[in-house]
C-alpha cells in the first residue's frame, strides 16, 4: 500500500500532516499525525459482538513510551508498566467524542490503539490523538459517522492561540480541548484562571473554524486512501417484541417513570418490566430464556427513555418534581469528623460527597514523570483523589483501585479547586472525596465539598468554587430543554451532562458529555449561561455555611513557617554528612526542607517544637553581629587566649587582655574548654576573623 499524506495549517506557522499507508497496514484503519515532531499513532480494529452484548464496546488506549523523547523509564524495572493518570485522561477525551458517532445497535467490538512515537518536548500529543483516532476510524471501513477535528486553544497575554506549545500553555489563562464536527461540538474539557463565559465562547468559535480545516483534511485522504464502508449488523430489539412490550407498559410507564425518589422509582419501573415479561412470554416462545431477558431489558430501557424524554420535554415534569431550572435541596456541613485536618458534608439531593483535607510538607507533594516534556519530571503540591464505592448507588460489586471514571472525575474536581489555592501556600495539600450516595453529578458535589474542607482546614483560597452540571433533551423537530443540576436519570435518559465549576467571579473547569453527534456552540452557551446562575445559588449555601477560610491552620494540622537564610550559610544547617540537620530533625522531632534559594521550611506536630526546631535553624545560620552578646562554648584554650564557639560553627578569639577589666595571669584562670562565657564581639575584620571581649560583655551586663 503506497503511502498517502496530507498537510494543512492549522493557525500562522503551525503545520499539521496526516499520513497513512506506510504502517500498520493490517488494521482496520491506521495513520500518522504529525505536529512539530511530536507523532502519534492510530491504528483501529473491529471484531464481531459479542453473544449477549446490549452496549457498544468501543475500547482506546494510548500509551506514552519514554523512547518516544530519547529517555529511560525509572526504577528497577525498564519497561513501561500500567497507564499513567495522564494516559488515562487522554483515553477518556478520545473516547467521548467517538463514541456518539457510531449507529444506535452497532454492538461489534472495536478497539483503536493510540502510541506516542515521537515527543519533541514542545507539543502535546493528547489532541494529536484524538485527531488520530478519528482519521483511523474514517479511513477504516467501520461505521463511523465522522470525521471529528480535535483542538487545544490558550489564551496567552490576552490573545487566543491555537495548539498552544507547553511554555506558553505555561503562560495561558484557558485550557480548552475542544472535539467535535464543522458547526457542532461534541466535547470539550479543560481549566481556566476564572475566565469569563464570554471568553470561554470566544476560544470554542475559534477552535471550530481549525476543526472545519481538520474534517476537510480526514475527508480528502480518505477519498485518495480510505476503506468502502461495510453495511454494519445492527443488534435491535424485534420489531414484534417492541411494539408487545409498549402495548403492555404504556397505560402505567408514565406514572412508573415519574415516581419520585431514585430507588422507589427503580423498583417501580423493575416490577412494571416483570410484569410485561410474564404477560408475552407465551408470544415469543421461539426465543430462548437468555434472549427474551435480554431483548425484554433493551426494549423496556428504550420505552422508559422515550418516556422520560416525552414527559421532560412535552410537560417540563421531572423525576423529582422540580422546575426545569430548579437545584434540588442542598445542605453543607464542615468539621464533621475528629482528628483530620479540613472535612465537609456537602449534598445536593440524594447525591453526597464526604471530603477530607490533609495537609503536609514537601515529601508528600505528588511526583509524576513528564515524557512529553522538556522539564522531565513534574511536582504537584496540591492533588485530589475521588473514591465512588458501590454503596453510594445502592449496588454490589467488583472491589478494586480507582477506574478511568474516577480518575476523570478527581481530575476535573482538581483542575477546578487548584485555581484558588494559592501557588506560594507552603503546606502540600491532598482532599479526599468519599462519595456517600449518589443520583447524579458526583464530582460537581466533590468540588463543592473540597472547597468547604479546605476553608475548615484554614487553606486560605482566594474564592469559594462551586459546580453543577446542565442536561438537555431533545427531540426530531429541533425542539430542545435545558436542565439545571440533572438527576442520574437524566443523565441516562439525555443527550447532554454539561459540568461546569467556578468561582463568582469566572470559571475555573468544564467538561462536556455528549449523546448526540453534536449541538450548536450556541445552545452550548445557553447551557454555561445556566450553569452560572446555578452556581451562584450554590455558592450563597456554601458561604451560608463557612464564607471564609479559617483564621489560622487546623489546630489538628502540623504546623509550618518558612524562614529565609543566606544561600552561602546552607552548607551549615546542613553540616558535614547532614550531621547538624540531623541533630535538629532528632531533638526538635521536626521535618526541615531546605531550597537551594534559602528558603528554609520547617514542620513540626505542634507550636513549641516548631520554634524550638527554628531557634536552631536560625542559629546554625545566623551571623555574627559587631556589638552583640553572646553566650558561647569555649572550645580552645591558648596561651594568648581562647577560641569560644558563639554560633554553630562560628569560632571567635578571646583575648587574655579581654578577659576582665583587671590583669589575667592565665587563662586558665577565667575558662577551661567546655566552659561556657559570655562574650561582646568588638571586631570583626576583613577576612572574617572576629575578636571578643568578656571584659566589655560583663560592663554592659553590669556584672
Amino acid at each position: 500500500m503506497a503511502e498517502e499524506k496530507i498537510t494543512f495549517q492549522i493557525s500562522e506557522g503551525k503545520t499539521m500532516e496526516i499520513s497513512t499507508g506506510k504502517v500498520a497496514n493490517l488494521a482496520a484503519g491506521s495513520c500518522l499525525v504529525r505536529l512539530g515532531d511530536t507523532i502519534v499513532l492510530a491504528a483501529a480494529c473491529t471484531g464481531p459482538a459479542r453473544p449477549g452484548s446490549d452496549f457498544f464496546p468501543l475500547q482506546v488506549d494510548y500509551r506514552e513510551k519514554y523512547s518516544a523523547a530519547g529517555k529511560f523509564p525509572g526504577g528497577y524495572i525498564k519497561r513501561e508498566g500500567r497507564p499513567s493518570e495522564k494516559e488515562i485522561l487522554t483515553c477518556r477525551v478520545t473516547d467521548r467524542p467517538l463514541r456518539p458517532l457510531f449507529p444506535a445497535g452497532f454492538f461489534d467490538e472495536v478497539q483503536i490503539q493510540c502510541l506516542l512515537l515521537s515527543a519533541d518536548g514542545k507539543n502535546e500529543p493528547d489532541v494529536l490523538v484524538m485527531l488520530a483516532a478519528s482519521a483511523a476510524l474514517t479511513l477504516s471501513d467501520l461505521p463511523f459517522q465522522g470525521p471529528i477535528g480535535a483542538v487545544r486553544v490558550g489564551k496567552v497575554d490576552g490573545k487566543l492561540v491555537v495548539n498552544p506549545t507547553h511554555e506558553e500553555m505555561a503562560k495561558s489563562t484557558i485550557d480548552l480541548i475542544y472535539a467535535g464536527l464543522p458547526d457542532k461540538v461534541i466535547m470539550i474539557e479543560g481549566e481556566a484562571q476564572e475566565c469569563s463565559e464570554a471568553e470561554l465562547r470566544e476560544a470554542m468559535y475559534l477552535a471550530n473554524e481549525v476543526v472545519k480545516i481538520q474534517c476537510a483534511a480526514q475527508n480528502d485522504l480518505a477519498a485518495r486512501a480510505g476503506k468502502p464502508k461495510k453495511t454494519p449488523k445492527l443488534y435491535l430489539v424485534p420489531e414484534a417484541l417492541q411494539q408487545a412490550l409498549s402495548d403492555f407498559c404504556a397505560p402505567r410507564l408514565e406514572a412508573a417513570c415519574t415516581v419520585p425518589g431514585k430507588q422507589d422509582r427503580m423498583n417501580a419501573l423493575d416490577a412494571l418490566r416483570d410484569e410485561a415479561r410474564t404477560a408475552i412470554r407465551a408470544n415469543f416462545a421461539d426465543m430462548s430464556d437468555d434472549d427474551f431477558a435480554l431483548e425484554t431489558a433493551k426494549g423496556f430501557d428504550y420505552l422508559v427513555k422515550c418516556t422520560t424524554r416525552s414527559v421532560i420535554l412535552n410537560k417540563h415534569f421531572r423525576p423529582d418534581g422540580r422546575s426545569v431550572t430548579d437545584i434540588r435541596p442542598l445542605s453543607a456541613e464542615v468539621n464533621v469528623l475528629p482528628v483530620v485536618h479540613g472535612s465537609a458534608l456537602f449534598s445536593r439531593g440524594e447525591t453526597q460527597a464526604l471530603v477530607i483535607a490533609t495537609l503536609g510538607n514537601e515529601k508528600d507533594a505528588q511526583e509524576f514523570d513528564q515524557i512529553t516534556s522538556l522539564e522531565g519530571n513534574g511536582i504537584k503540591r496540591f492533588y485530589l483523589h475521588y473514591n465512588f464505592p458501590n454503596f453510594s448507588v445502592g449496588e454490589v460489586g467488583r472491589i478494586s483501585g480507582p477506574g478511568r471514571r474516577e480518575i476523570g472525575h478527581g481530575d476535573l474536581a482538581e483542575r477546578s479547586v487548584s485555581k484558588v489555592v494559592p501557588k506560594d501556600f507552603p503546606y502540600v495539600v491532598r482532599c479526599v472525596s468519599e462519595i456517600m450516595s449518589s443520583n447524579g453529578s458526583t464530582s460537581m458535589a466533590t468540588v463543592c465539598g473540597a472547597t468547604l474542607a479546605l476553608m475548615d482546614a484554614g487553606v486560605p483560597i482566594t474564592a469559594p468554587v462551586a459546580g453543577i452540571s446542565c442536561g438537555l433533551v431533545t427531540d426530531d423537530d429541533g425542539r430542545y430543554l435545558l436542565l439545571t443540576d440533572i438527576l442520574g436519570a437524566e443523565d441516562h435518559f439525555g443527550d447532554m451532562d454539561f459540568k461546569v465549576c467556578g468561582t463568582r467571579k469566572g470559571i475555573t473547569g468544564f467538561q462536556l458529555d455528549l449523546k448526540l453527534p453534536g449541538i450548536a456552540i450556541d445552545l452550548l452557551c445557553e447551557g454555561m449561561e445556566r450553569n452560572r446562575i446555578a452556581r451562584l445559588k450554590i455558592l450563597d449555601v456554601m458561604e451560608n455555611c463557612i464564607s471564609t477560610p479559617r483564621a489560622e491552620i487546623s489546630e489538628r494540622a502540623p504546623r509550618m513557617e518558612v524562614i529565609k537564610i543566606n544561600p552561602e550559610k546552607i552548607g551549615a544547617l546542613i553540616g558535614p554528612g547532614g550531621k547538624n540537620i540531623r541533630a535538629i530533625t532528632e531533638e526538635t522531632q521536626a521535618t526541615i526542607d531546605v531550597d537551594d534559594d534559602g528558603n528554609v521550611k520547617i514542620m513540626a506536630a505542634d507550636k513549641a517544637h516548631l520554634e524550638m526546631a527554628k531557634e536552631r535553624v536560625l542559629g546554625s545560620t545566623a551571623e555574627a553581629e559587631i556589638g552583640k552578646i553572646y553566650r558561647g562554648k569555649v572550645v580552645t584554650v591558648r596561651d594568648f587566649g581562647a577560641f569560644v564557639e558563639i554560633l554553630p560553627g562560628v569560632d571567635g578569639l578571646l583575648h587574655i587582655s579581654e578577659m576582665a577589666d583587671y590583669r589575667v595571669n592565665k587563662v586558665t584562670d577565667i575558662c577551661q574548654e567546655g566552659d561556657y562565657v559570655s562574650v561582646k564581639v568588638i571586631d570583626i575584620d576583613q577576612s572574617g576573623k572576629i575578636r571578643l571581649s568578656r571584659k566589655a560583655a560583663l560592663k554592659e551586663m553590669g556584672e
